[in-house]
C-alpha cells in the first residue's frame, strides 16, 4: 500500500532506516524528496482507493491490457500526474506531457508526430498524452485532440483541477471518462512523512508539530513534501533533531498560520462563499473570500466563481451584479495581487447585499430540460427568415408583424412559440428588487394578449 504524493505515491509499508526500499533503492540523496519517494508499480500506491482498490474502476483499466482516455479532476497534490505515469508504464506506452499552462497548438502537433513515429516504428508502442491543468487549454486546442483520440493514435488523460463539465469541451467530455480523486487523508499525510523519516530523509518531529504539519498540509501531498523538504535543510544546518513546535512556527512563519486549524477542503470552502452569497451574509462572504485567497486560491478562479454566483442567484434581481462581477475580473487582471483582491472584495460584498434570484436560472434549466425530451418543431412561418424570392414565394415571413410598428412596441396577440406549444411558463420573476418591475410588465403584456385573443 502507498499514498500518493505530490504527483508521486508513496510506499506504506517501509524497511526500518537502514534498509533502503524499493522505491528509494535507485534514487541518489541529491534528488528531490518527491523524486526519491516516486513510486515503481501501482502496487506501491495507496489513497484514492475508491479508484484504485480491487475491483474498482482505475484499477480494472489497469490489469485490462487496454487504456483509455480519461480525465483526473481533484485538488492539488493528490497523484494525479502519477497515475498517468503509472498507466504509461503499466502498458509498455510512450508517454508525452504537455503543460496547458505552457504549451499550444505547436505541442499537440509535436506530439501526433511523436505518436505516428512510435506506431510505425518496429515496436508498434502506443502513446499516451497527458495534459495537465487541460482545462487551461481554449475550445480550438482541446478539439484538436479529438481526431487522434476518435482514431486511437493516442490515449489521451487530462488532469484538472476545476470541474471538467464547465471548463473541458463536451465534444472531449464524451470520449473521456471522468474520476475524480479526493484530498489525502491525515492517516496517509502520517505515511508520507514516516516515510520520509524511513529514508532518513527528515528527522524526528515532535507530535504537536506533526499535528501542525498535517494540518498545513491540508490533504495536498505536495505541499507536505516541499514543506518537509524545507524543514530538513534548516534542521541540518542546525544540527536540530527533532524538530519542535516552537522552532517550526519560527522556520516556516506566517505560511503556517494559515492552515493552523487544518480547515476544510477547498470545494467546501468555495461552497460556504456562495451560499454565503446566496443567504446575503456579507460578513461570512467576506470571511470565506479571504480564507481561499489565504489559503492560496487562485484569485482568476474566485473571480470566475463570482461572475457565475452573479448569474445564478442574482440574475435579473439587479443585473447591474453581473457587470460587477465581470469588472472586478478585470480589475485583478490589471492590478494581479494584492492590489487586484480589493475589487474581489468589493464584488463579494455588493452580491451579498444585492436582491436575489434564481428565476433565469431555473428557466433556463427548465427549458434545457423540455428541449431534451420534446421533438424538433418546425419554426412557424411567420417567423421565418426570407431573403429570397424564393423564400417569400412560399410565405416566409408572411403576416409577421413589426413590434416597433405597434402601439408601446408590442403586437399584442402574436406568437412566437411553435404551432400548438402552449406556453411552458420557463421564467417566473420573483418579487425581489427589478424582478418586481419585470414581473409587472410581463402581467401587463399577456393582459393585452389576452384581451385580443392572443
Amino acid at each position: 500500500m502507498c499514498t500518493l504524493v505530490s504527483g508521486l505515491a508513496v510506499p506504506a509499508r517501509y524497511n526500518p532506516p537502514m534498509a533502503k526500499t524499493p522505491a528509494a533503492s535507485a534514487a541518489s540523496p541529491h534528488q528531490p524528496l518527491a523524486e526519491r519517494l516516486r513510486p515503481k508499480s501501482l502496487g506501491d500506491v495507496i489513497g484514492q482507493q475508491h479508484l484504485l482498490g480491487e475491483g474498482m474502476p482505475l484499477r480494472i483499466a489497469f490489469e485490462s491490457g487496454r487504456p483509455h482516455s480519461c480525465i483526473l479532476w481533484g485538488p492539488p497534490g493528490v497523484g494525479k500526474t502519477t497515475i498517468a505515469r503509472l498507466m504509461a508504464d503499466a502498458f509498455d506506452a510512450q508517454f508525452i506531457s504537455i503543460s496547458a499552462v505552457l504549451g499550444g497548438v505547436k505541442d499537440i502537433r509535436e506530439a501526433v508526430e511523436q505518436a505516428q513515429a512510435a506506431r510505425s516504428g518496429l515496436m508498434a508502442q502506443s502513446t499516451i498524452v497527458f495534459v495537465d491543468e487541460v482545462h487551461r487549454f481554449n475550445k480550438s486546442q482541446q478539439d484538436a485532440f479529438l481526431p487522434h483520440v476518435e482514431s486511437g493514435l493516442f490515449t489521451f488523460i487530462g488532469a484538472t483541477t476545476e470541474n471538467p463539465s464547465f471548463e473541458v469541451n463536451s465534444a472531449l467530455l464524451s470520449r473521456a471518462a471522468v474520476y475524480v480523486l479526493q484530498p489525502l487523508s491525515e492517516v496517509d499525510l502520517r505515511k508520507i512523512v514516516a516515510r520520509a523519516q524511513a529514508i532518513r530523509a527528515v528527522p524526528a518531529i515532535e507530535k504537536i508539530a506533526e499535528d501542525r504539519l498535517i494540518a498545513y498540509a491540508d490533504g495536498d501531498a505536495r505541499r507536505l513534501l516541499n514543506t518537509l523538504e524545507t524543514l530538513s535543510v534548516a534542521a541540518a544546518s542546525e544540527q536540530r533533531d527533532p524538530i519542535d513546535d516552537a522552532w517550526l512556527l519560527r522556520v516556516l512563519g506566517e505560511r503556517m498560520r494559515r492552515y493552523d486549524k487544518g480547515g476544510e477542503q477547498f470545494y467546501d470552502t468555495i461552497s460556504a462563499l456562495h451560499k454565503s452569497v446566496r443567504g446575503s451574509d456579507p460578513d461570512a462572504a467576506l470571511y470565506w473570500l479571504v480564507r481561499m485567497l489565504d489559503g492560496g486560491a487562485d484569485p482568476r478562479y474566485m473571480a470566475r466563481r463570482l461572475v457565475r454566483m452573479a448569474s445564478e442567484d442574482i440574475g435579473l434581481a439587479d443585473p447591474r451584479a453581473l457587470r460587477l462581477a465581470l469588472d472586478a475580473a478585470e480589475v485583478y487582471e490589471r492590478l494581479g495581487s494584492p492590489e487586484g483582491e480589493l475589487a474581489l472584495a468589493e464584488c463579494v460584498v455588493y452580491l451579498a447585499v444585492a436582491p436575489k434570484s434564481n428565476a433565469v436560472y431555473k428557466a433556463y434549466n427548465a427549458a434545457r430540460a423540455f428541449v431534451k425530451q420534446d421533438g424538433t418543431r418546425p419554426v412557424p412561418m411567420h417567423l421565418r427568415n426570407a431573403p429570397t424570392r424564393l423564400m417569400k414565394a412560399l410565405d416566409y415571413g408572411k403576416g409577421y408583424r413589426y413590434a416597433h410598428d405597434e402601439e408601446g412596441g408590442f403586437a399584442a396577440g402574436e406568437r412566437y412559440l411553435p404551432e400548438g406549444m402552449e406556453p411552458p411558463g420557463f421564467y417566473q420573476p420573483v418579487e425581489r428588487g427589478l424582478e418586481i418591475r419585470i414581473a409587472e410588465k410581463l402581467r401587463e403584456l399577456r393582459r393585452r394578449n389576452d384581451d385580443v385573443g392572443g
